[in-house]
Order: structure tokens, then sequence, then C-alpha cells
């Protein structure tokens, strides 16, 4: 089943933020849907809109495979679906 989810990586801005995360949405068969990032002084911040198929991979297991990137260069990634976004942020 294909459910739509939101990403999102805040951190200090740094070479290869987005070729990571990128390269495991790759590897686990999610589509980059939308995606919107930006600089403020040297923050880095991104939200990408994506589609996870969850017969392939939960969300959960998922946001795990991004736990590690974000610990490996410094970053907090976190991976909702789409309704619980919506719905905490009353969208």
């Amino acid at each position: 089943m294909k459910g739509k989810a939101i990403v999102t990586v805040l951190g200090k801005d740094r070479v290869g933020i987005v070729a990571g995360v990128s390269r495991v949405l790759a590897e686990n068969n999610v589509n980059i849907e939308d995606i919107s990032q930006t600089i403020m002084q040297d923050f880095f911040t991104m939200m990408m809109l994506v589609t996870v198929d969850e017969d392939e991979i939960s969300i959960a297991d998922l946001q795990k495979k991004l736990n590690a990137l974000a610990e490996e260069l410094d970053l907090k990634i976190t991976v909702q679906h789409e309704d619980i976004f919506r719905y905490m942020h009353r969208i």
C-alpha cells in the first residue's frame, strides 16, 4: 500500500545532506514528490513530500534508517505520515 509522508530535515548546513537523504530514500524505493529547502544563516532546513510503499518499508523502519544518517551528519530528521502531519499542523 502506497502512502504519502512528510520528511523534515534540520541542522547545521554541510555538504552531503541532500545527497544522503535522497540516497536513503532511493535505496528504499521512496519517491520524492515535492521538496523545499532553505539555508537560514548556517542552518539547513528541508521538507519533502514522499510516497512510501509500505509493503516494502514501514514509515517506522524508514525513520530508523534516516536516524542512522541523522546521527552520522548531526541532523534531526523526522518522517510522519501525511495524515498525522496535516492533523498536527491543521493544514
